[in-house]
């Protein structure tokens, strides 16, 4: 019984092995929305993700990256650079997906706490590339704004519209 299942194991893991895998890269520039909308003007960023096709239309695999946000007037510019799970599923026939990434976000900036990091897309997809629309959020902690004394929940996101290349 052992063997066999030590057999499952190794066809199992030796399919994961085979499947298609490789990198993606691309960027996106979006719309501050929540919290991040009262400081920053608009968002730019560059996205990072290396993917294994598990089964037929579905993705798994790790993204990472970073997002600045630009700030208005006078506030300081800031950024994220998340680590995530990711995955995608493209509808069979149709050249549509959807995403999810979900991990946290490491903050560059002083006074705002690193937090949960969520990223739904849905998207189209091309043979070399995929263009997509996200809803980026990141929930933290920071600094009051104005009172310097308080610490205050806060949602930084972006409505982001990006483009990410297939490297194999």
């Amino acid at each position: 019984m052992k063997k066999l299942i030590l057999l499952g194991a190794f066809a199992l893991f030796g399919n994961f092995a085979n499947a298609q895998s490789g990198f993606k890269l691309g960027g996106h520039i979006g719309a501050p929305v929540g919290d991040a909308s009262e400081v920053a003007a608009f968002t730019l960023g560059v996205d990072a993700a290396y993917m294994w096709t598990v089964m037929k239309g579905l993705d798994v695999g790790i993204a990472s990256g970073y997002s600045h946000f630009f700030g208005k007037d006078r506030w300081d510019d800031f950024g994220f650079i998340p680590l995530a799970a990711s995955g995608k599923y493209r509808f069979n026939g149709l050249p549509l997906f959807v995403g999810l990434d979900l991990g946290g976000a490491i903050s560059t900036k002083e006074g705002i706490n690193s937090g949960l990091y969520v990223y739904p897309k849905v998207g189209f997809q091309l043979p070399k590339a995929e263009l997509y629309l996200g809803y980026q959020n990141i929930g933290s902690e920071r600094g009051d704004w104005e009172r310097r004394d308080r610490r205050i929940d806060s949602n930084f996101g972006a409505i982001n519209l990006g483009v990410n290349f297939f490297l194999k």
